[in-house]
């Protein structure tokens, strides 16, 4: 069961980037069989956070992942579960 981390903190104020790395890694876990994905917004002023989780709810995204799960104890964390 592999795992991808997707920081983000260094690019946080390059939206375009932001969504590729996000595709890049989305599409890594779909063709290498990666069961979850862990990403880095931080913590921030929560706008970074609210860019990744409206990216994921896109519907050409979201059918590509079994679920989304925030980090209750970490606030700058989010996985993406895969189901193959």
């Amino acid at each position: 069961m592999g795992k991808i981390k997707l920081d983000l903190h260094d690019i946080f104020n390059k939206g375009g980037e932001i969504e590729a790395q996000l595709n890049r890694a989305i599409e890594e876990a779909v063709s290498k069989r990666i069961s979850l994905i862990e990403i880095i917004p931080g913590k921030g002023s929560g706008q970074l956070k609210k860019h990744v989780l409206r990216f994921l709810e896109e519907p050409m995204i979201k059918k590509l992942y079994s679920r989304l799960e925030k980090d209750d104890k970490n606030f700058g964390r989010i996985f993406v579960h895969f189901r193959h």
